[in-house]
């Protein structure tokens, strides 16, 4: 029996796997397969656990497809908080300098893109599969491999509009409770943030007063029992914090606002 175009026994073969949604899945893996035999193998790397979107090649992340092979962190929907208090903070903005560290495939800073067509990206990922994939995604973006601020230019010092991130934030004794989707096909660095989950954040946080310019802005996914420590961070970083929740997608997003720099020889008023 057949409904819907979908092969007798796909959709059970996929609830039986553990795949929730299992009728959507079944018609975007037909959707994506040109043939029977790419489709038998499309099917066997789910069944075995594979996350959908790097069988399916591409994941949708606030309103675009975003690009992705295996070995890339797979952006979550919760995310997509972060990429729009991105879109917000640069809102009316016909440019911006903007960067995305542990880009990933890049998902957050093409959201920016597409809604400041003029700002300039970079983005930074430590990892070469995650870097590879993020300049398919980015074509007209600086995507740079290394670590963290260390890979920017130089002469991007006390410039940056807007630093975004969504580093790895789990703590590393709670990397098993991590789906096994994720445990097994998503590199573990993309999520493991030290004993506490804020290792990479904290750095984040402590070198981005150097970069960000007048007024400049860095956005952190975190979980929200870190938001209090994430904002502690920032105070001490001599960033203004402002913590901001999205229930619905049970997202945080902790800010750090720079404080308007004083110039000489010009009074400041308000």
């Amino acid at each position: 029996m057949q409904s819907y175009g979908i092969p007798a026994g796909l959709v059970s073969r996929l609830r039986e796997a553990g795949c929730v949604y299992a009728e959507e899945e079944a018609v975007l893996l037909l959707s994506g397969a040109p043939g029977a035999a790419v489709l038998d193998l499309m099917v066997a790397r789910r069944l075995a656990g594979q996350p959908l979107e790097q069988v399916l090649g591409w994941a949708s992340f606030g309103g675009l497809r975003v690009g992705l092979r295996p070995g890339v962190f797979v952006p979550r929907r919760r995310t997509e908080f972060l990429a729009e208090q991105a879109v917000h903070v640069l809102a009316g903005r016909s440019t911006a300098l903007v960067v995305e560290l542990c880009c990933g495939s890049g998902a957050v800073a093409m959201v920016v893109s597409a809604a400041v067509p003029d700002c300039r990206v970079y983005a930074v990922d430590l990892h070469p599969d995650a870097v590879e994939c993020a300049r398919s995604n980015l074509p007209q973006a600086a995507v740079l491999q290394g670590d963290l601020f260390l890979a920017l230019p130089q002469e991007l010092r006390g410039r940056v509009d807007l630093v975004v991130a969504n580093a790895p934030y789990v703590p590393t004794g709670a990397l098993a409770t991590l789906p096994r989707e994720a445990r097994n096909y998503e590199p573990a660095a993309t999520f493991d943030g030290g004993r506490n989950g804020l290792d990479t954040v904290g750095r984040i946080i402590s070198e981005a007063p150097q970069w960000l310019g007048f007024r400049g802005k860095v956005l952190l996914e975190c979980s929200e029992e870190q938001a209090g420590a994430v904002g502690g961070l920032l105070a001490a970083a001599g960033l203004s914090p402002e913590i901001l929740r999205n229930e619905e997608t049970d997202a945080t997003v902790a800010v750090g606002s720079a404080p308007p720099r004083r110039m000489k020889g010009i009074r400041q008023t308000g």
